[in-house]
Order: C-alpha cells, then structure tokens, then sequence
C-alpha cells in the first residue's frame, strides 16, 4: 500500500504529508482542497507512467487546466519553480518534481528531478536528465520498470501509482444514457460500462461466495436480486439505445410478470451501490483509487452501511487495496471504525494564509468521552471536529 503521500506547491496545497491506510475518508467545506489532494496523486501517478500531459491527466481523473492553476498561487508569496511530488510505501519511495512554465506551457510537463529508491538502494536519481540525450519530457522510473522484476517493491508501487486513477460517477453514465469520457477496465471514471463490470464481477467471485453477494445486495432493500442480461426483450424499450450489457433489477414488491428492471427505471443509489462495490471487489480494479463525493445519491443511513463495508471489501479483494475518498454528508462518519488503524479520518481546512491543511482524527480519550454522548456525524455538525465551513 502507499503509506505517505508529500505534496509541494500544487493547487490549493503549499506543502502537505499526508499518511494514508487502507480507508482513507477526506471531510471539509467546499473549496478547502480536497479534491486537490486526490488529483496531486494522479499527477505523480501519470509521472510514474513517463509522461505528464493533459491526455494522461484526464485519464487519470484529473481536471484539466491552464499551467498556472496547478501550481499554488498565494497573494504575497513566490510562486514556486516546481511541483514536488511524491509517495512511499514499504520499502520504496518515488518522488518526481515537475516544471509546467506558466508563460511558455508545453504540450508535456518536464521532468526537473526523479528519485526512485528501494530501502537504502537509488534505482533512478535526480540530475540524469541533465545528459543531452535523454528527453526532459519522458520520465526515466517507467523506463526502468523493464529491468525490475515485477514482485519488486519498487515496481509495485510504481504500478500501483501508474494505475491509480479519481472515479467521479454520475447517474447518466451509470444508466448508460451517456458515453463515459474515460472508460476503463473494470467500470469507467463516470461509471460507464457497469453492467459489463457487474457481470464480470458476479462470475468471477460472486457467485463463488453467497455470502458477499448478499452483502452487497442487503444494501438495496427493495431488490431479490440483480443480475445482467443480453437481451432487452420486454424488460427496455426498443427505441432505447443500449450496450450488449443491461442491469437487470428482481423488484421483491413486484408482481412477477412486471418486477424486472433496468437501470433505466432502477433507483440511482442502487447504481451507486453496485458501482462502489465493483471497485472494491473486482479482481481488475485498481489497487489504490478515489471517489470524488462518494455520498452523492445515498440515503445518509444507506451511507453509514456502504462505508462500514467498504473495509471487508476491499480486504476481500487484496489486503493492500486501498481507497481514498471525499464526502460531505457527516453520515458518512457513523460507519467508519476508528479504532482500526487502517480507517483514517482526515480534516481538510484552509489555514489563514488559504493553504490547504490536512489532519488526521483520531479516537483520543477526549474525543472518545464526547463520542459516547454523541456519534461523530453530530459531533462534525456541532463543529466539534472541525471541517465546517464559516459562513
């Protein structure tokens, strides 16, 4: 797993190290950086895979923009020369620092240094760009994958990185009435393609283990069963454009001559439902990915049971999956186990200067007095865990 991010000079960011687990919830007002944290990763991940552009943002999940709106621009203060990026797991560390000119920006960001080190042992060092031959747009560490042997620590989290990607689905896409922009293997970035995913994902694990399928489906209360069919027969509109794919939902309520569903007529949370599930349990999904507002379309008590989840899902796909995501409904923080070390809290605000700052919540002896009188979603309302916006 990546254990520590560094960030310098990106966005909203100054300077920010930020110690990650397995879950990884990111809480704050609108506009104090959270998304920033997750698409500094895409960045570096994209620099991990040898080229930094707009094309190997986007297909990260990171917002495309000018030069100038990636690198922190605070009244008063220098803007910095360089974007400094990095991550480390155990036993291997990347860091990248990235030149992106804001007068004379270029179609790819160049490479200013590269450091790639596993334990005491540097396999790639800043400064060898400075030979004549080399471009400064390609990045030497994905280069130097070839010769790593692939169980290698370096390797993995190099790959780990380069797969990494920002997941923000929205309900056109997960109803397949619009084209994901970004689609991918398993589910795309706007949720494209999900009732493929599902099916994949029922065949290779879930119907290998009822019990995690009705964990899944337990979630959507007013369904016996989903599945995905071939044939739209009487269940879609022939005038509906579709893929070879469709969801198909069992309603229980429903008489059985007319309780099929697609996810035309299905309830949005249930797509989200389905779609977090198959980034947590596919086999093909990424090791280490985000979900920007993952509380949109959830009910907030359909939340709290999806978050109390997404741990024993994730560990039950590979124990070094990890997630990282943003939310602004405090229900959220009723299903996150604090006392596991691998579920962490963070707070993201924005000091006096407007630098994003981010802090881990931990269950300390006070906060743990005060949790017994009231669940944390309360205490984030009352303002006792910071995290709210001054208006």
């Amino acid at each position: 797993m990546i254990k520590t991010i560094q960030i310098d000079g990106f966005k909203s960011i100054a300077t920010q190290s930020v110690e990650l687990g397995s879950v990884n919830c990111f809480i704050g007002a609108n506009g104090v950086g959270k998304s920033n944290i997750l698409e500094a990763i895409g960045v570096l991940g994209a620099a991990a895979n040898g080229k930094v552009d707009d094309e190997s943002l986007l297909r990260r999940g990171v917002r495309p923009g000018m030069p100038r709106l990636y690198k922190t621009s605070f009244d008063g203060h220098r803007t910095p020369p360089a974007i400094g990026l990095g991550a480390s797991s155990d036993g291997a560390e990347y860091r990248v620092s990235l030149l992106n000119p804001l007068e004379a920006p270029e179609p790819a960001w160049t490479y200013k240094t590269e450091r790639l080190s596993e334990g005491d042992r540097t396999l790639i060092s800043g400064g060898v760009r400075n030979r004549g031959h080399l471009s400064a747009t390609a990045g030497l560490a994905a280069l130097k994958m070839a010769d790593i042997p692939p169980d290698n620590v370096s390797a993995q989290l190099m790959l780990r990185l380069q797969n990494y990607a920002i997941y923000s689905p929205n309900t056109p896409a997960l109803r397949a009435m619009a084209v994901d922009p970004q689609s991918r293997n398993p589910v795309g970035l706007s949720g494209g393609r999900l009732a493929e995913a599902f099916a994949e994902l029922r065949k290779a694990v879930l119907e290998h283990d009822e019990s995690l399928l009705d964990d899944v489906l337990e979630l959507i209360d007013w369904v016996a069963d989903v599945d995905t069919t071939t044939s739209a027969g009487q269940i879609l509109s022939p005038s509906v454009a579709h893929s070879k794919y469709l969801m198909k939902f069992t309603d229980r309520f429903m008489g059985r001559s007319r309780n099929e569903l697609t996810a035309y007529d299905a309830s949005e949370g249930a797509l989200y439902i389905l779609f977090c599930a198959v980034l947590c349990l596919s086999p093909v999904a990424p090791k280490t990915f985000a979900i920007d507002n993952l509380d949109q379309a959830l009910n907030p008590r359909l939340l709290t049971r999806l978050t109390s989840r997404l741990k024993s899902w994730l560990a039950h796909a590979d124990n070094q999956r990890q997630m990282l995501f943003t939310v602004h409904n405090p229900a959220v923080l009723d299903g996150l186990d604090l006392d596991d070390d691998e579920v962490r809290l963070f707070v993201v605000e924005r000091n006096n200067h407007g630098h994003t700052c981010v802090r881990r919540i931990e269950l300390n002896d006070d906060l743990r007095a005060r949790n017994a009188t009231y669940p944390l979603s309360r205490l984030w309302l009352m303002g006792s865990l910071g995290a709210v916006p001054n208006v």
